[in-house]
This record gives C-alpha cells, sequence and structure tokens, in this order.
C-alpha cells in the first residue's frame, strides 16, 4: 500500500506544480473576480483553471477514481476503498486576488476514509509540502529537501498560533470573536494569514505551534492535515471531540499545547489544586 499512495503523491506532486504555474502567469496576465454565497467569498478564473487541470490530470491517469473538488463538487461516490480525490485548486483566493502571496494549491488523495497522501504547493512562495501516511512529511524550498516536525513548545503563554474566520463570520454572533480574544490574551501571538492548509503546513514545520478553526471543508484540510500529523501534530474538534475532515471544525497543535488549546477553545475554567 506505501508504494501505491507514493504513486498516488507522485501524481499530485505533478499536477499542484502544473496548476501553480497556471496560477502564477494568472497572477501576472490578470484574472476575473466573481463572488459566491457572499461578497467575501471569491472565486476567480484562475481557481477554475487550475482545478481543470488538475481533475483532467487525474481523469487520464486514474478514471475510475472519486473526485471532490472545491468550484466543480464531487464526481464518482466515495465507497469502499476506492481513492477519492479531494482537491482546492486555490487556497488563499482572497490572498490571490489581492496580490498577497499566501495562497497555495492542495490535493490530497482519502482511501477508505483515510488520507493517505497530500501535497500542499505554495508557488508564489517556493515552497511545497508533501506527505504520505506513516512516510514523514517533507518540505522542498530551493532544492532542498527536509523532514518535518512540529515544535516543542510547551507553554501557551510562549506560543505562536494561527487562525481563520469562516465567511459566514458576520451571522455567528460574538462567539468566534470572544474565542479569538482569550487565545490572543492567553499566548505570544495570534496570526491570520488566509490559508487554512498553509496555516496546517506552518504548525507541521514549527512555524507556528497550534491553529484552529470553525466551518472548514474537507479541500482545505485534507492534504494538510496529512501532512501536519505525519509531523506530529495532534488533532480534535474545538470541543476537543474526534476530529474528522469532514467535520469542519478543528485544532491543531504540538502535543503538548493542544490540551491547553482546547480548555481555551472550550473556556474550561483553569485547574484547582
Amino acid at each position: 500500500m506505501a508504494d501505491e499512495w507514493q504513486q498516488y503523491l507522485a501524481v499530485a506532486v505533478t499536477l499542484a506544480r502544473e496548476a501553480s504555474t497556471l496560477l502564477l502567469d494568472y497572477q501576472r496576465r490578470g484574472f476575473t473576480v466573481a463572488t459566491k454565497q457572499n461578497a467575501i467569498d471569491l472565486v476567480t478564473d484562475a481557481d477554475r483553471a487550475a482545478e481543470a487541470r488538475v481533475v483532467a490530470g487525474i481523469r487520464a491517469r486514474f478514471p475510475d477514481h472519486a473526485i471532490l473538488a472545491e468550484e466543480g463538487g464531487a464526481q464518482g461516490a466515495a465507497v469502499a476503498d476506492r481513492p477519492r480525490w479531494i482537491i482546492d485548486p486555490l487556497d488563499g483566493t482572497t490572498n490571490f486576488a489581492h496580490g498577497y502571496p499566501f495562497y497555495c494549491c492542495a490535493i490530497g488523495v482519502e482511501v477508505a476514509g483515510r488520507v493517505v497522501a497530500g501535497v500542499v504547493e505554495a508557488p508564489a512562495l517556493g515552497e511545497r509540502f508533501t506527505a504520505t501516511a506513516g512516510g514523514g512529511a517533507y518540505l522542498e524550498h530551493a532544492s532542498v529537501r527536509r523532514r518535518l516536525a512540529v515544535s516543542a513548545t510547551a507553554e501557551l503563554r510562549q506560543a505562536l498560533l494561527v487562525t481563520g474566520f469562516p465567511y459566514d463570520i458576520t451571522s455567528r454572533g460574538e462567539a468566534p470573536f470572544v474565542r479569538f480574544a482569550r487565545f490572543v490574551r492567553a499566548t505570544q501571538g495570534v496570526r491570520r494569514d488566509g490559508s487554512a492548509a498553509l496555516d496546517l503546513c506552518y504548525v507541521a514545520c514549527g512555524r507556528f505551534d497550534g491553529f484552529w478553526e470553525e466551518n472548514l471543508k474537507p479541500w482545505d484540510l485534507a492534504a494538510a492535515t496529512c501532512i501536519a500529523r505525519e509531523a506530529g501534530a495532534r488533532f480534535s474538534a474545538l470541543d476537543g471531540g474526534r476530529y474528522s475532515i469532514h467535520h469542519g471544525d478543528l485544532i491543531a497543535a504540538n502535543p503538548h499545547l493542544h490540551p491547553a488549546m482546547v480548555a481555551l477553545a472550550r473556556h474550561d475554567p483553569p485547574p484547582t489544586d
């Protein structure tokens, strides 16, 4: 199975590279921007072109595999042990539209509910993150490849965290902002960079110590959670319950910090002697 997963990863890397070349080309030549459900949920013709390139590449190589893509939706049923490719052709579209280089193409491969391979390519930053289940996580940059591991930070007061806000943030009341304020007050700092996939990869390589967010989609998470898990990150839902890429909310952190982040997200009272 590991050889098969490596084969999937090799294809995913090739397709992410091709999609990333398209994204950079659109960034140079210009692109059109539209909105989806609301005025802050953007899509560009670069998103659609990159996704079409990835989907065509998968169809040419694995015509019987299922696909779940952000713009095109589901193609083929996810059944038994048939692989399903989960694609975000451009995670960080708002960043891309504003010329902010923190965006990526993310491709994960799920088999029987488990993501077994993933690549997150950040073309404007020149970085590629990859992993296979049980095979470790890696960062390639400037022709150098290194294995990833999460940070060893053990105290929230010394931690640099990252988060994001869902596109329907204005309809969620004050709870996300109250939670954000708690984390800001309890930590060394909190960043909000606008790409959940890259945020998780930065946890994987120790640049961030932990991440939390709600209302995420499978294409935001599939590839990046494979990478972060292989680097040693611990996962849960915001309430500490079981995590799934198909359930929306997530805390990911190094194992030292994860329990404290869960307690803070739930607003548990501090322990008493």
